[in-house]
């Protein structure tokens, strides 16, 4: 249970804030490169160094993606397991219940005629 509460209260919720910030901070490097690339008297050298920035960035954003993606699964698991156990108590409850019913059709109810 405190694996679950930490993935729903830290680990998506850092998750998603680092996926917002990657997303600010690759505006601002499309930005810069963009400026760069105007800017730039050696265009060649511009561009190179406008796909390294733009292959570490991705890297990194897709990185932040599978780690997001793999707390959301993390956590789709526990709650399926979760609702394993709560099946199986369901079922476990509905079998007593209907053993119990079972017992009261069967015993004969006696009824004292002498008084």
């Amino acid at each position: 249970m405190a694996e679950l509460q930490m993935l729903l209260e830290e680990e998506i919720p850092a998750g998603k804030r680092a996926l917002v910030e990657s997303y600010q901070n690759l505006t601002r490097v499309a930005d810069y490169c963009e400026n760069n690339y105007v800017q730039a008297q050696d265009k060649r050298k511009a561009l190179e160094e406008t796909k390294a920035y733009t292959t570490q960035s991705l890297a990194s954003v897709a990185y932040q993606i599978n780690a997001l993606a793999n707390n959301v699964l993390q956590l789709l698991d526990i709650q399926a397991s979760q609702l394993r156990r709560m099946e199986s108590s369901i079922n476990h409850i509905s079998q007593v219940r209907y053993l119990h019913d079972n017992i009261i059709k069967m015993t004969p109810v006696h009824i004292d005629l002498r008084k």
